[in-house]
């Protein structure tokens, strides 16, 4: 399998770019679904190691004032 550093790059600054244009509404939603997924992830970490203790935060769009 061969790599195109150039296109694998351009990719990335698309992306960047995409993102960048995105309301800040949109960008903290997707911040919580990134939070969520890690602390599914976490939880399943925890589970194999019960020693840790990690405390959980709330969501941006969940936060009370």
């Amino acid at each position: 399998m061969s790599f195109d550093l150039q296109k694998i790059l351009e990719s990335k600054r698309a992306l960047r770019r995409n993102l960048a244009a995105r309301p800040v509404a949109e960008k903290l939603r997707l911040l919580d679904a990134l939070r969520e997924r890690q602390l599914a992830i976490r939880g399943r970490a925890i589970h194999s190691n019960s020693s840790v203790l990690r405390e959980a935060s709330a969501p941006f769009g969940k936060m009370k004032k």
